[in-house]
């Protein structure tokens, strides 16, 4: 009986669902074209057709299993709001994101293909849309004057939670999310927004 030939969308998702196995069981170091293609059920010329590298395959599994999709929490309050989304930011990172995106960045150093394949996922990951969302619901309540403030400073909780999962590893602990919100970002946006933020009540 001769198997159904897999075109399209259908090829690229065994393909991706592949990668992402290998990824799980062996982790980015050890990920190859040849092991992707054998598992599968096709060829390496196939594959690179679609992906010129292991960096843009991996990155390509990676948001297809676990898409970095955020939503905005609504606690009423903005600092928990803000310490919501970088739970949220960090349950999507996974742990074999974590390792993904350490043995990416590491392939960075000589590899300016995966310079750019890094670059361009954290562009498309990191919009700061959801960030806005909450900055607009924090003018609405009167808890800042503004939600008009600058791209940079959207993306940056996500930057901040992203390099402290990259650099220590999986879970970032609350404590550490604590921190960045009250020492960094609500201090940044009360700076930008004309008045501080409410910040954690200091422990009784």
């Amino acid at each position: 009986m001769t198997a159904t030939r897999r075109r399209g969308q259908r090829l690229d998702d065994a393909i991706l669902d592949a990668t992402w196995q290998v990824l799980q069981e062996a982790g980015y170091a050890r990920l190859t074209f040849e092991a992707v293609a054998a598992r599968a059920g096709t060829s390496r010329p196939v594959l690179n057709r679609r992906w010129l590298t292991r960096a843009e395959l991996a990155l390509a599994a990676m948001e297809r299993a676990a898409p970095p999709v955020v939503a905005a929490p609504d606690t009423g309050s903005l600092r928990s709001d803000l310490v919501e989304l970088l739970r949220q930011a960090v349950n999507g990172f996974g742990a074999v994101r974590g390792e993904v995106l350490a043995g990416l960045l590491a392939e960075t150093a000589r590899d300016p293909d995966a310079t750019a394949a890094v670059r361009a996922w954290i562009a498309r990951s990191t919009t700061g849309d959801t960030m806005a969302a909450i900055l607009a619901g924090a003018a609405e309540r009167g808890e800042i004057r503004t939600a008009d403030v600058p791209a940079r400073v959207l993306r940056l909780p996500f930057d901040l939670v992203r390099n402290e999962a990259i650099r220590y590893g999986l879970p970032v602990a609350d404590d550490a999310i604590a921190s960045i919100v009250d020492d960094v970002v609500l201090p940044l946006v009360g700076h930008t927004c004309g008045e501080r933020p409410a910040a954690a009540p200091p422990p009784g």
